[in-house]
């Protein structure tokens, strides 16, 4: 069930940071590697990229693909 809650407030997150990312990008202002990077509109394309890695971690997460991938790569660490 936990798992499941993870990825229900993922994709909510996902969703509001979409829906609002005008106003994010108010807040934060332009974000400079971001407009180096992407080119005009860096930073609206930045905030879509981190919206949709919020999506696939949480969906990564509540199906155990996340933590099968941490412990083939950190291994011992993790």
């Amino acid at each position: 069930m936990g798992r499941f809650l993870v990825f229900i407030i993922g994709f909510a997150v996902a969703i509001v940071i979409l829906k609002y990312r005008a106003q994010i990008k108010g807040f934060t202002g332009d974000i400079a590697f971001a407009e180096r990077i992407f080119g005009v509109g860096g930073t609206n394309s930045l905030i879509v990229v981190v919206a949709i890695l919020v999506f696939i971690l949480s969906l990564m997460y509540s199906l155990g693909t996340l933590q099968a991938i941490m412990q083939s790569v950190l291994g011992g660490f993790f």
